[in-house]
């Protein structure tokens, strides 16, 4: 992959519990917020902020991740779901945005944009600007992603509310992921990208489930500059199961078969694009970081390479060094692995 075609991989979270509390990715348990975000920044050159989607965050909260990324780290940041339409949860609406809801509306425990008149709106989109801000004059935002509910159908109103974005946060890049099917449909696919393309948006490359109504076919294409692919796995089950984890409505693993299909597809599309972004969803326990470290080396992306505590390169660490490290992951047998093998526990 030439450089004018960069391809980062990486995952669509590095807190979920399941992989923090129930894996040995992390080499301890006690790592604090700071070592666990510069831990897989030591791994990967790319993640996407998902609890943005719930809670905007704030400037200082976008500072420190600023401050605890190399230069060269991206992040993608999920839009807070008012802002996609999804109803919000009344306590993590900015309080002079909620104010302006009308009387109608007062009481509800959840706000949707439809609801806000326009000034407050432009509220909304200018917090969340101003928030992203630190990431941005650092060169570390990737693209701000809009997932958008499966009730937001390919009807006229919502694709004038698609060609609004333009002018929403216009210094950033921002990326656009559809849970309904009459957007990529085989009559409305054509004018679906061709629209993106004529307001800058990224389009969403998804694979997940078929044969849902929130299903997305798994179109590859690049309408900007950036080319993102997000991959959520195939658990038919969990997909729009109620009442469960996010953690668990993507478990899945997959396989090397799977992925090896998968490698040539986002390659011939990162020909089309100046950067593309491969991102796993899959953020059961460490399938994510695992998923992601398969494609990385199936792509021979940029990323760096895995590493130990303290940064140490595993490729360049002595085996004094990787049996120390295996010491602190408590891998069993460590004593009588070679070099190599040590090496191998440790990725």
């Amino acid at each position: 992959m030439t450089s004018s075609h960069r391809v980062r991989v990486g995952t669509a979270s590095w807190t979920d519990p399941t992989l923090t509390r129930d894996t040995d990715w992390y080499p301890r348990k006690s790592m604090s917020a700071e070592e666990r975000l510069k831990y897989y920044a030591d791994n990967f050159d790319l993640v996407e902020v998902d609890a943005t989607y719930y809670f905007p965050p704030s400037e200082d909260l976008a500072g420190l991740w600023t401050r605890r990324t190399p230069d060269d780290f991206r992040m993608d940041i999920k839009a807070f779901g008012l802002l996609t339409q999804h109803p919000a949860r009344r306590d993590a609406v900015w309080e002079d945005v909620a104010a302006e809801l009308p009387a109608e509306h007062d009481g509800k425990r959840s706000i949707y944009l439809s609801q806000l008149p326009d000034a407050a709106v432009d509220l909304a989109f200018e917090h969340f600007d101003k928030a992203l801000r630190p990431l941005h004059s650092a060169g570390k935002l990737g693209a701000v992603f809009f997932q958008f509910p499966k009730w937001f159908t390919n009807r006229r109103d919502n694709r004038r509310f698609l060609d609004s974005l333009k002018d929403r946060l216009p210094e950033y890049d921002k990326a656009v992921e559809f849970r309904h099917a009459s957007w990529l449909s085989d009559d409305s696919a054509p004018k679906t990208l061709k629209q993106l393309e004529n307001q800058g948006l990224a389009f969403v490359c998804v694979d997940e489930p078929q044969g849902f109504k929130s299903s997305v076919p798994p179109v590859l294409a690049a309408t900007s500059e950036l080319a993102v692919v997000r991959f959520h796995g195939h658990n038919r089950n969990n997909w729009e199961a109620k009442g469960i984890s996010p953690a668990e409505r993507f478990r899945y693993l997959y396989s090397q078969d799977e992925l090896e299909t998968w490698a040539p597809k986002v390659a011939g599309l990162a020909e089309s694009a100046g950067e593309t972004h491969a991102l796993f969803n899959n953020c059961y326990q460490d399938y994510g970081v695992r998923n992601a470290r398969q494609l990385a080396d199936l792509l021979g992306a940029a990323v760096p390479e895995a590493t130990g505590p303290g940064g140490v390169a595993l490729g360049d660490a002595t085996r004094d060094e990787l049996y120390e490290m295996a010491q602190q992951r408590d891998i069993p047998g460590r004593s009588t692995m070679s070099k190599n093998e040590l090496r191998s526990a440790l990725e």
